[in-house]
């Protein structure tokens, strides 16, 4: 079959357009990925060559003073124990109490049940910063300054993740919920062994945002913990690392590079789940 000059104009279009969207993607990585990349090659740079302007990518000389000075300096086990119990606790607080509210919201009956989702909905349009001083407060009168509990409490759920789940869980079928309430199954235990199975992609998206971002909490934690036995990781950096006339960049870019890695590890170990669960939810 002969090919029209109309066909050709539409597949040199097709290949404009693609090529076009690769070049954005690519800039579009490279803006992501480029930092992340310049910070691990920085790390093993001396702090004159870290403060050079302009900056270079590769260290003309590599060395790993500033993670031996990481970990002799600070006491790394200490802080890395600290936010390691209390990113995982907080993780395991939401994916418990979030599914359980969203399983509420999305499959039971009962009065006041859209006022209730329509709170959830107000709660998110909130800015963080709005409660941070009511918390605190509620925190400080309680007597849970300087503590785990201090540090865990607050942030056990969320309305992010309840509207997460409450999307997930309108998914799964009502009749195998029903069917199971016909065999005589309580709710907790139809929640527990027949709906929380099926969620094992939105859980896992839960799972590593709430990590994320409980891992890299600087203010609350901050705020919250008023000696060094309760630091964590970026509490412990910042502190550190700026004297009293320079910041160490090179001591920094370190504790930067180690404090990633475990949450990419947590990414990579669960990436298939959590894209399923952007997937399945919706999730932009």
């Amino acid at each position: 079959m002969a090919t029209t000059p109309t066909a050709r104009g539409l597949r040199q279009r097709d290949r404009v357009a693609r090529t076009v969207l690769h070049v954005v993607l690519g800039l579009g990585l490279l803006a992501v990925v480029g930092p992340f990349v310049w910070m691990a090659l920085s790390s093993v740079k001396p702090e004159a060559e870290i403060r050079e302007v302009p900056p270079t990518w590769w260290p003309e000389t590599v060395t790993l003073d500033n993670f031996r000075e990481l970990f002799s300096r600070l006491d790394f086990p200490l802080y890395f124990f600290n936010s390691a119990l209390v990113a995982t606790a907080v993780t395991v607080g939401n994916l418990f109490f979030c599914s359980l509210l969203g399983y509420a919201l999305a499959k039971l009956r009962y009065p006041g049940k859209r006022l209730l989702f329509l709170v959830v909905l107000g709660m998110l349009m909130v800015p963080g910063m709005v409660t941070f001083v009511p918390q605190f407060v509620l925190v400080s009168n309680m007597g849970l300054t300087n503590t785990y509990a201090g540090l865990i409490l607050p942030f056990l759920a969320g309305p992010f993740g309840v509207f997460l789940m409450r999307q997930f869980l309108q998914s799964i079928p009502d009749d195998l919920i029903e069917a199971a309430r016909v065999d005589g199954a309580g709710e907790f235990r139809i929640f527990w062994r027949v709906v929380l199975p099926l969620c094992r992609p939105a859980l896992a998206t839960l799972g590593i945002l709430t990590f994320l971002a409980s891992w890299n909490n600087f203010l609350w934690p901050l705020v919250v913990a008023t000696t060094e036995d309760k630091y964590t990781l970026p509490v412990a950096l910042a502190l550190y690392s700026v004297g009293q006339n320079r910041t160490d960049f090179g001591l920094l870019l370190a504790g930067a590079v180690v404090v990633v890695l475990p949450v990419l590890v947590v990414f990579l170990f669960l990436q298939r789940h959590f894209l399923r669960g952007i997937a399945t939810t919706g999730l932009k």
